[in-house]
């Protein structure tokens, strides 16, 4: 079908669009492939056109349609979330509302995919019209199999929708590019190749050993694996997990952090102790990696963390994360006003972990690069440095500031801490080790592609 796709591509206009109920499913296969399509088609334009987050969309999908069973549940989410990362080179298939363009685009990321419902994905090609072509020869790239990287993955769209051109900068929004540049080649393909790939599920052992957790983590069949960087780190695979249903999280000796926020506790770097603010907590989940570090130190630690946020339910969640893992010496406090809602110099640490954009969180919400702009990143560092100086007053004398991000971007990262320097004279950068690179460095930034993480900032200053 490569030719009436490019001419439905170049001649569409709105009037020619056509719903995909109009297509007739002759086939079990193909009604499954019909209903799975129409159920997509609607999740994903409810995400596109009202800018709602994918992961809350499907959710309450789920919670109202109890009917779909588990496999049924996969294929939607994962195809879902499969077209958002691919939209780059899927937008240029045709409009999204066009049957024709709509198979294709769900035939074609699953197959790059290479997702199992392979009867599903062969009815998605029959409604576009367009057979899948083989995937069995090596890139010519890397040398590998074709859909193994990202690489071999543009050559096969370059070969299937021929005439049109892929390319692999396409798969992130060109604005990125301009608020995040990477000069260097490799890096910017790796860089790519990361934000289109799922992440694996990270988290932290609490209160038990870590090889204890694992073995009992594989007994359960989950496939958990100790991390090269962090003793307390384990990977937990890419599968769902219930974890309501694994006794180590609901006796609190196992929480879901990733590896690179695991970074922001490790560059803090607690003394068992200290008093410590987590300044914009959220949920606390920092909050309780400082607290956790304090105890390894000590388990008698007499530290303390004090949380604190503008949103009242995070810190509910939090108050029970910590009553959950027995952990003692962490109290909320939240912002009510400008004013701070701490003593003035006053805690041996102050953690910022500012909101941002969240273009290092891009792998888990590959949605968010095709529904925010870039004014979602230019619009941050005002607010942030302004968090930032607040905060900073309650720092005491000696004392230790950490501002982080899970943002990618310079603006967000360097830019608003040289501006807090340049009028904050009484604080100095410390330099880190980066975790992952060995490398020393003043301001630390994790990319997705170094451990299999998201991406993070961060750097740690010192009060005279």
């Amino acid at each position: 079908m490569g030719d009436s796709l490019n001419s439905s591509i170049s001649n569409s206009t709105p009037k020619d669009l056509i719903s995909i109920t109009d297509i007739q499913a002759e086939t079990t296969a193909q009604k499954r492939a019909l209903s799975y399509a129409n159920t997509i088609y609607q999740l994903f334009h409810q995400v596109m056109d009202e800018q709602q987050p994918a992961d809350r969309v499907v959710s309450e999908y789920f919670r109202v349609n109890k009917k779909h069973g588990s496999k049924d549940r996969r294929v939607i989410r994962e195809s879902l979330f499969a077209l958002f990362r691919w939209w780059g080179w899927l937008s240029k298939l045709g409009d999204s509302r066009s049957s024709q363009a709509w198979f294709a685009m769900l035939g074609a990321s699953a197959t790059i995919e290479s997702h199992a419902w392979h009867e599903i994905v062969q009815a998605w090609s029959e409604f576009s019209g367009q057979a899948l072509l083989k995937s069995d020869s090596k890139c010519g790239s890397c040398l590998d199999a074709p859909l193994s990287c990202v690489t071999g993955k543009c050559e096969w769209m370059n070969a299937q929708f021929a005439p049109l051109t892929f390319t692999t900068d396409e798969l992130v929004p060109g604005w990125f590019w301009q608020v995040c540049p990477i000069e260097d080649a490799a890096q910017r393909l790796a860089m790519v190749e990361s934000l289109s790939s799922r992440p694996p599920i990270w988290s932290r052992a609490q209160n038990i050993d870590t090889a204890t957790a694992i073995e009992q983590l594989n007994k359960l069949d989950v496939p958990a694996t100790a991390s090269d960087y962090f003793s307390d780190a384990i990977n937990l695979g890419h599968k769902s997990i219930n974890l309501n249903g694994l006794a180590l999280y609901k006796e609190g000796k196992l929480e879901i952090q990733d590896l690179g926020s695991q970074v922001i506790g490790h560059i803090c770097a607690p003394i068992e102790s200290d008093l410590w603010w987590d300044a914009c907590s959220g949920a606390g989940g920092k909050s309780l990696q400082l607290r956790s570090l304090m105890l390894l130190q000590n388990p008698r630690s007499a530290g303390n963390i004090v949380a604190s946020d503008i949103r009242r339910k995070p810190l509910e969640e939090l108050a029970k994360r910590a009553k959950r893992a027995g952990f003692k010496g962490i109290s909320v406090s939240p912002w009510r006003s400008d004013e701070l809602p701490v003593p003035h110099n006053h805690f041996d640490g102050v953690l910022v972990d500012a909101p941002c954009s969240c273009t290092g969180t891009w792998r888990r919400n590959p949605d968010m690069r095709w529904i925010d702009g870039i004014e979602t990143v230019q619009d941050k560092p005002a607010l942030q440095l302004d968090i930032l100086r607040r905060s900073s007053q309650a720092v005491k004398d000696g004392g230790t500031l950490v501002y982080a991000t899970c943002s990618l971007s310079p603006l967000e990262n360097e830019q608003v801490v040289n501006a807090f320097l340049a009028e904050q004279s009484e604080f100095t950068l410390e330099a880190s080790t980066h975790p992952f690179t060995g490398k020393q460095t003043e301001m630390l930034t994790v990319f997705p592609f170094e451990a299999d993480s998201d991406g993070m900032f961060v750097a740690r200053m010192r009060r005279r």
